[in-house]
């Protein structure tokens, strides 16, 4: 069974992540951790495999629910440009991301990405896709710790 309490974030993919926290925060009254910039990021997906992508991100400070702006190189999972920009997904904490991701799959829904490849256990992160469009990012619940940090004003690791 999907646990809606354990959605914790909607992810939003924009075209310049410093851009668009002035122009949300800035009407919704968000604030904002500190935005992180990972040059190297890996991302595995079924048709490319493992690559390193350019990703900057950021997450509203408050929540439960938190929005999260991202912006990834052209071509990417992550792209932002103007005909990919929008709402992407929903996060989810899993306990479990293979098993999670498993049982979506097992229902029709497609890997469309993750930190590494299924045979490796996804890593810390897996999107799935149903066939509708709708993206649910499995996140590993080990994070959270660090996440709540992050949250409250300390450092994720990639600060920018």
């Amino acid at each position: 069974m999907f646990d809606y309490q354990q959605i914790f974030h909607v992810g939003h993919l924009v075209a310049d992540v410093d851009t668009a926290m002035a122009d949300i925060g800035e009407a919704t009254g968000l604030e904002w951790a500190r935005v992180q910039h990972v040059p190297n990021r890996t991302v595995w997906t079924p048709e490319r495999g493992a690559e390193e992508v350019d990703l900057t991100f950021v997450y509203s400070r408050s929540g439960p629910q938190h929005l999260e702006l991202l912006c990834g190189a052209p071509g990417s999972v992550w792209d932002g440009t103007a005909a990919a920009a929008g709402v992407h997904h929903i996060g989810v904490w899993s306990d479990s991301i293979a098993t999670d991701a498993e049982r979506f799959v097992s229902r029709g829904w497609k890997l469309s990405a993750a930190a590494r490849p299924p045979e490796e256990g996804f890593g810390g992160f897996a999107y799935l896709t149903a066939t509708t469009g709708m993206i649910v990012e499995l996140v590993a619940s080990s994070a959270r710790p660090r996440f709540d940090e992050w949250f409250n004003g300390g450092s994720l690791g990639n600060d920018r």
